[in-house]
């Protein structure tokens, strides 16, 4: 469970939010339990508990670099460092557990920060499971050239250099995919109603992606610049041995209106959580590794639906000049 010392140490990093030294949120989780079929915003929820921390960031590669955790700095608050064991606990101290884990890291993060990072969010076992099904995708030929949202660009690998698939979970041969995006809904279902003034109803199909190591990566863009619904970017890493020095592969993140920027190195078993919108420009730094990952876009119902409305009515008119 969270103690009163940890939640104070989270209030008094969280005061600090309009400084250019902000923190960043870093929580590790072991999450273990029966998956559900989709998001809902009732159900028995299960999860185990697992150290949290909450990381001061400081410069890193540049003097306005965010790192996502410095531990060996000694930035972690005492009170947070070490892993508890959450054994012989049971399901509903564990639902409990996650339940303070989400409203008091997760939330006021994302709130606070526009970002948060979860990892050891399945455990090797899991994560190991996960990739082999990624990697059978890729085997398959089931993955393609990610294509640009402006249709006229189609594909292009120097501006966008990945292989994508989208996968709903349920298809034979991914049911541990399946199991990592009802834990996804499972944080997200926590949360309702608190992440900014969102209503969460729904989400897109899972995007599986590869880079293939031969330094391509993405260029600055935002997710849903043009209010299409998207409101949380979920995004869950699968890279082993990961060294961002040698490999590449960074997402880095640039916070509207602040001084700094945040560097997610793509670790194995990491679960990265930012807002879709303006607010988060981002680009995938060059990779010279293998790098997988898996994305899911979560909708604002309200917004999504005025998307499809305009949809439906732009079609609607092309129609009517076509015919006309």
């Amino acid at each position: 469970m969270v103690s009163g010392r940890s939640r104070a140490t989270c209030e008094r990093l969280r005061a600090r939010a309009s400084t250019a030294r902000s923190p960043l949120m870093s929580v590790s989780q072991s999450d273990t339990g029966d998956a559900s079929a989709a998001l809902s915003m009732t159900g028995r929820e299960e999860a185990a508990d697992g150290a949290h921390r909450c990381a001061e960031a400081r410069p890193a590669s540049g003097e306005n670099a965010l790192k996502s955790e410095d531990a060996a700095a000694g930035l972690v608050p005492r009170a947070l460092r070490r892993p508890r064991s959450n054994r012989g606990k049971s399901k509903e101290h564990r639902r409990l557990v996650t339940h303070r884990l989400v409203l008091h890291y997760i939330v006021p993060c994302m709130n606070a920060y526009g970002l948060c990072i979860v990892d050891n969010f399945l455990g090797n076992k899991i994560g190991e499971r996960i990739l082999r099904e990624v990697r059978n995708l890729e085997q398959a030929g089931k993955l393609r050239n990610g294509e640009l949202a402006c249709s006229r660009f189609g594909t292009n690998p120097s501006i966008r250099g990945d292989q994508i698939a989208w996968v709903e979970g349920s298809e034979p041969g991914c049911e541990n995919i399946g199991f990592l995006l009802t834990r996804m809904d499972k944080l997200i279902t926590y949360a309702h109603g608190r992440l900014g003034k969102y209503n969460i109803r729904g989400r897109h199909k899972a995007m599986v992606a590869c880079y293939p190591g031969n330094g391509t990566g993405y260029v600055k863009h935002v997710d849903n610049p043009n209010g299409d619904g998207r409101c949380v970017t979920c995004i869950y890493y699968l890279n082993q041995n990961w060294d961002a020095k040698e490999h590449g592969g960074i997402l880095r993140i640039f916070p509207e209106g602040k001084s700094y920027v945040a560097d997610i190195e793509p670790l194995f078993d990491r679960l990265l959580f930012f807002w879709s919108d303006r607010r988060n420009p981002h680009e995938v730094q060059p990779s010279y590794a293998t790098r997988y990952a898996i994305t899911v876009w979560y909708f604002d119902s309200e917004e999504r639906a005025e998307a499809k409305r305009k949809f439906r009515d732009l079609t609607a008119i092309s129609q009517e000049r076509s015919t006309s």
